[in-house]
C-alpha cells in the first residue's frame, strides 16, 4: 500500500509540476507589462491557459506552492492553504520560511541543509522527503510527504521551485493499524507454531519414539516447514516493529574490524559446508606481501551489535544460498567519515530490473533459483530498516553471471569521539553494577 501511494503521488507530482511550470511562465510574461492592442489575442489566450491551470491546481488535494528565485511564494493553491492554515492572500508575497515550516519527528526545526525547499536552489535537482513534519499557522504538527523540483532557465540558473506536499496523517494511522495487526497476529501465532515444532522434534528423537523411515521422512518435511513458518512470523513481527519505530535498538561503540572478523569466523562453517571458500578482507584488497605486518586502521561506529549482526548474517546467508561454487567474501574499508563493509559472492547475479526493488517488503527476484530456495521476501527490507536507524546506506551492485556485492556505509566515529562515548557508556553501567 505505501508503495502504491508513493507511485500515485509521483505521477500526480509530474502533472502538478507541468501545470505549475505553465503558471510560472505566465507570471513571468505578465511581469513584462500589460499587452498592447496588437497582443489582445495573445492576452486572451494566456488568460484562458491561466484559468485552466488554476482549475487544475484548485481541484487537487495536494498542496502546491510556487516559489520565485528569491524563495518568495508566488502561487498557493487551496489545498496548501488548508494544510498550512495560511490563506493564499496571506501567503503570496511572503518568504516560504514563514509559511511552510518543516521539522523532524523529534520536533526539531529543519536546518537549511535539511530543508528540500532550500536545498533545491543549491543543488538543482528534484528532491523528496517522506519523513518531514509541517508546523501549521496554529502550531499543529502534521506529518507530510513533500516533493520539490527546480525551475531551471536556459542559462542553467534556478529561477524558482515547485513544492508539492500532502498531509499523510491518515496514511500513517492506517499503516500503524496494519502494523499492529501484523505484529499481534505474528506474536500470537508463534506460540502454537513453536509448540508444533517442539512436538515434531520429540517425535524425531530416537530416545523418545520409534518410527519407520517413511514416517521419519514425512516428519522431517513437516518439521522443516514448521521452522520456515516460524521464521516467517518472526520476520513479519520484526518488519512491523521496524516500520512503526518499535524495533529495539541499543547502540554502543563498536570497532568494526574485530567485530566483522569475529562474525566471519562464526559464519565460516556454513560456507564450507556448501563447499564455498570464504575470506575476510580489510582495505581495498588483500594483496599484502607474505610475512609483512599490516597495521589495520580502527573503524569505529555507533550501532547495536546485535542488530548489525542480524544484517550481516542475513546478507551472508543469502550469498551462500544463491552461490553454488566459488567464494563469499566479507570486506571492510572506509575513509575519515565513513565505515564501509560489504558481502561479495560469485553467484548468478541479479537482473538490473530487480535491483531497484530488492529492499521493498515481500519483493523477491522471480527466478528458478528463488522459487527452489524459498524465503519470506522480508530479509532485505529488515536490513534496510536497521541500517536506517544509524543514518547509514545499503545498496547492491550486481550483474547477471558475475555475482553480487552488497555494500553498507555507516558514519565513522573519530577515535576521540569513540573514547568519549565509551566513557559515557561505562559511567552508565557502573552505578548499575554497584547496586548488584
Amino acid at each position: 500500500m505505501p508503495y502504491t501511494i508513493h507511485l500515485i503521488s509521483g505521477l500526480l507530482f509530474i502533472v502538478v509540476f507541468a501545470v505549475a511550470v505553465m503558471l510560472y511562465r505566465k507570471l513571468r510574461r505578465e511581469q513584462n507589462g500589460p499587452p498592447s492592442n496588437a497582443q489582445g489575442g495573445l492576452s486572451s489566450s494566456l488568460h484562458n491557459e491561466r484559468l485552466k491551470s488554476d482549475i487544475i491546481l484548485n481541484a487537487i488535494e495536494d498542496g502546491v506552492a510556487l516559489l520565485d528565485d528569491q524563495k518568495t511564494i508566488r502561487s498557493f493553491n487551496p489545498a496548501a492553504a488548508r494544510i498550512t492554515g495560511w490563506s493564499a492572500s496571506e501567503a503570496i508575497g511572503l518568504d516560504y520560511h514563514s509559511v511552510i515550516k518543516l521539522g523532524d519527528d523529534k520536533n526539531q526545526a529543519y536546518t537549511d541543509e535539511q530543508d528540500p525547499l532550500h536545498r533545491v536552489f543549491q543543488s538543482p535537482k528534484a528532491l523528496r522527503d517522506n519523513h518531514a513534519f509541517l508546523v501549521s499557522k496554529t502550531g499543529k504538527r502534521l506529518p507530510i510527504s513533500i516533493s520539490v523540483s527546480p525551475l531551471i532557465e536556459q542559462n542553467g540558473n534556478v529561477a524558482g521551485a515547485v513544492g508539492v506536499f500532502r498531509d499523510i496523517s491518515q496514511e500513517q494511522a492506517d499503516d500503524l493499524r496494519r502494523a499492529e495487526f501484523v505484529s499481534t497476529a505474528s506474536h500470537e501465532m508463534r506460540t502454537p507454531v513453536a509448540a508444533i515444532e517442539g512436538y515434531l522434534a520429540l517425535a524425531l528423537n530416537d530416545r523418545v519414539s520409534k518410527i519407520d523411515a517413511k514416517a521419519r521422512g514425512f516428519l522431517e518435511k513437516a518439521h522443516s516447514s514448521t521452522q520456515h513458518l516460524g521464521q516467517l512470523f518472526q520476520d513479519l513481527l520484526t518488519s512491523a516493529k521496524a516500520e512503526d519505530g518499535r524495533l529495539s535498538n541499543h547502540p554502543v561503540v563498536v570497532e568494526m574490524g574485530s567485530f566483522l572478523e569475529k562474525i566471519t569466523e562464526d559464519l565460516r562453517f556454513s560456507a564450507q559446508k556448501k563447499g564455498l571458500l570464504m575470506d575476510f578482507i580489510v582495505g581495498s584488497d588483500n594483496s599484502t606481501p607474505s610475512g609483512s605486518r599490516v597495521i589495520t586502521p580502527l573503524y569505529y561506529a555507533y550501532v547495536d551489535p546485535d542488530r548489525l549482526r542480524e544484517v550481516i548474517t542475513n546478507l551472508f546467508d543469502n550469498a551462500v544460498k544463491y552461490t553454488d561454487k566459488g567464494k563469499v567474501s566479507i570486506g571492510l574499508t572506509g575513509n575519515e567519515d565513513t565505515v564501509q563493509f560489504y558481502i561479495q559472492d560469485t553467484g548468478p547475479g541479479i537482473p538490473a530490473d530487480d535491483i531497484s526493488h530488492l529492499f521493498q517488503k515481500f519483493y523477491r527476484v522471480d527466478s528458478s533459483a528463488t522459487r527452489t530456495i524459498g524465503g519470506t521476501g522480508l530479509g532485505l527490507f529488515i536490513c534496510a530498516k536497521i541500517i536506517e536507524l544509524y543514518h547509514g546506506r545499503i545498496w547492491v551492485e550486481s550483474e547477471v553471471g558475475k555475482g553480487s556485492n552488497f555494500y553498507i556505509n555507516l558514519p565513522r566515529l573519530s577515535p576521540d569521539k569513540a573514547a568519549r562515548l565509551k566513557k559515557a557508556e561505562a559511567a552508565t553501567i557502573s552505578p548499575l553494577s554497584a547496586r548488584t
